[in-house]
């Protein structure tokens, strides 16, 4: 073969490859550009483009007036892309003073290939600014030098977080609550009412780059919805005058613990919720958890003598009794195996219903509950609220106990009439009060006076239960026997309050431990309203286990004098003028009061006047 036609033969081979090579390039380019376009391009797409969470601020919580009890502020997490670190020492000596970290622990955290390494979980936005400075300032100093770009520091990045802050520190912290570090409520109304507090995350796209976000490729897909604000009923004046006061006592006592509720009783709004001991919110590490619950509806306990006010209104309600009626009250009573008696040995007495109360008598109060046929006690126990929830609102809330008349024995009825027997929690024996000093209406007792959206559009809560227990006429009646307990010859001269009249009842009860399944200790309390003839708020204090002393009216009657004071001039209540009506504590004061009505104290009168004229 010439060399001519060899050389067209080899020319002719590599047209015909290279054609089939076009042809296969058109094929794969049809395929790429015409076929699997859309499919590709996302592919791609999905590869660029990454997606992020935008964080939603949790509402707030505040008190009736707007003070934060708490709140979400913005802050920063720190985090570092080992793979684009060149320079991790002289990264580390800037950052650690910035950061507040140990040099070296950071300098080991920025080296590696991990691509999201948390540096600082959360810091306040002026430290990262001030970490973006310190890094700009470097590389523009560098960018001057000879080495220019070798030297450029970066690795670190950010993401826009909320923290939970909470203003008022041990302030109704038991109210309050608080959240865990994943930022959902974990006590208090932080947990109750988590499902309304927390936002609505949102979300955003970014062009990714070996890691970093390129700028102007951010696109918000969904916006982020803050959380609702609550608003509650606690006015934070009040609460820290009651928290001081709580705090005061349970420390001189030495008791285990206390609470102070004050409550609007024609509204059921509580006004303060204080607890002692108490806790700081964002603070817990360490903390007993026992200190995180809230001991006003979680603690239940026998009331003792503040429960003989049921008793007594059932029994003036029902007719079986009046307040100026006679009794015969002795030291002790024996029913069926059990012998009751009364704190202080005594002569056999004859005080009218009013005296018994006054001295608040345990023998006087089981025979006024054997006016009632148990069915009927029971009755009127139910109906004030007693193992019922109270549905304030506050999450964790017990329910107490009260035995259903068929598993009495035969001292139940005695135990029960004098408030022992049965349990509740403070907040259910602020109601029972409440109810007499609000006509012998019940309101259910609410902390939240209402929610605010996003928007900032405030929904009131929704109104109030009222249940009525006794005739206005009873429970005006109660309200003048109780005003005897407030005065020398009451078991609270201590809870008087000049100006004003005060009504309401010590309570000294022995403390069920759950703990040894036995009777130690006792809790103490006292629960008030002023002014007595309008009442217009309820204040109760319960010590558990004081050591010493532990007698309601001693313990108890000060802290309501202190806070109750403070809750009338914050409030404008104007003074009230002396009762015109007052019931006789004796039979004794009882006939002299008679004989005043009457002509023969007339006749006295005449006599007493002519023997002063005579001398």
């Amino acid at each position: 073969m010439s060399h001519h036609k060899l050389v067209e033969k080899r020319i002719s081979y590599l047209v015909a490859i290279s054609l089939v090579i076009l042809i296969a390039f058109a094929v794969r380019l049809i395929d790429i550009q015409g076929v699997r376009a859309a499919g590709l391009a996302n592919k791609a797409e999905n590869e660029l483009t990454k997606k992020s969470v935008i964080m939603a601020p949790r509402g707030a919580i505040t008190d009736i007036n707007g003070t934060e009890f708490a709140r979400s502020v913005s802050a920063y997490r720190i985090l570092v892309d080992q793979a684009i670190v060149d320079h991790p020492k002289e990264l580390a000596q800037i950052a650690a003073p910035i950061l507040d970290v140990d040099q070296s622990w950071l300098k080991d955290q920025l080296i590696g290939e991990r691509r999201y390494v948390v540096i600082s979980q959360a810091v306040k936005p002026e430290v990262w600014r001030k970490l973006e400075a310190a890094v700009d300032a470097y590389n523009e100093e560098v960018a001057k030098s000879e080495n220019g770009l070798a030297k450029r520091l970066m690795g670190f990045f950010a993401e826009r977080i909320y923290i939970r802050e909470y203003p008022e520190g041990e302030l109704a912290a038991a109210v309050i609550g608080f959240i865990n570090r994943a930022g959902v409520g974990a006590a208090g109304l932080e947990y109750g009412m988590n499902s309304t507090l927390s936002g609505v995350d949102g979300l955003y796209t970014y062009a990714n780059a070996a890691g970093t976000i390129i700028p102007g490729t951010q696109k918000i897909t969904a916006e982020a919805v803050r959380g609702n604000t609550v608003k509650l009923t606690i006015d934070r004046d009040v609460q820290w005058v009651a928290q001081e006061a709580i705090r005061t006592v349970v420390k001189s006592s030495r008791a285990l613990s206390g609470t102070v509720v004050v409550m609007d009783p024609k509204s059921g709004q509580v006004l303060a919720h204080a607890t002692y001991p108490s806790f700081t919110p964002g603070d817990t590490k360490g903390v007993d958890p026992y200190r995180w619950q809230n001991p006003s509806v979680q603690e239940v306990y026998e009331p003792g003598s503040t429960g003989k006010v049921m008793t007594i209104a059932a029994a003036v309600e029902e007719g079986k009794i009046s307040p100026e009626t006679v009794m015969t009250i002795p030291w002790k009573l024996k029913r069926s195996n059990k012998t009751f008696s009364d704190h202080e040995k005594h002569p056999t007495q004859k005080l009218t219903l009013t005296g018994a109360l006054a001295v608040s008598s345990n023998t006087g109060a089981i025979k006024v509950g054997e006016m009632l046929s148990n069915d009927t006690l029971h009755s009127y126990l139910k109906k004030f609220g007693i193992a019922e929830k109270a549905n304030s609102g506050l999450p964790g809330e017990e329910s107490g106990k009260l035995l259903d008349v068929k598993d009495w024995s035969g001292t139940t009825a005695p135990t029960v009439a004098f408030g022992q027997g049965y349990s509740l929690t403070a907040l259910q024996a602020t109601s029972v009060f409440a109810t007499i000093a609000n006509d012998g209406l019940r309101v259910t007792p609410t902390v939240i006076a209402g929610i605010s959206d996003g928007a900032g559009r405030y929904t009131p809560a929704s109104q109030q239960k009222s249940v009525r227990v006794i005739s206005p006429d009873t429970a005006k009646k109660m309200r003048l026997m109780m005003e005897s307990v407030a005065t020398n010859r009451g078991t609270a001269a201590s809870a008087a309050i000049e100006g004003y009249r005060v009504a309401g009842k010590t309570g000294t009860a022995q403390r069920y431990n759950p703990k040894c399944g036995c009777y130690s200790g006792y809790t103490a309390s006292f629960i008030g309203f002023a002014p007595a003839d309008k009442p217009e708020y309820v204040v109760s204090v319960t010590i558990q286990d004081p050591k010493g002393l532990h007698w309601g009216g001693y313990l108890g009657g000060p802290v309501f004098k202190k806070v109750m004071s403070f809750v009338l001039k914050d409030k404008a209540i104007r003074p009230t003028a002396p009762a015109t009506i007052t019931y006789a504590h004796n039979a004794k004061e009882l006939k002299a009061k008679i004989e005043l009505m009457t002509g023969g104290a007339q006749a006295s009168g005449e006599k007493r006047d002519k023997a002063s004229e005579n001398g």
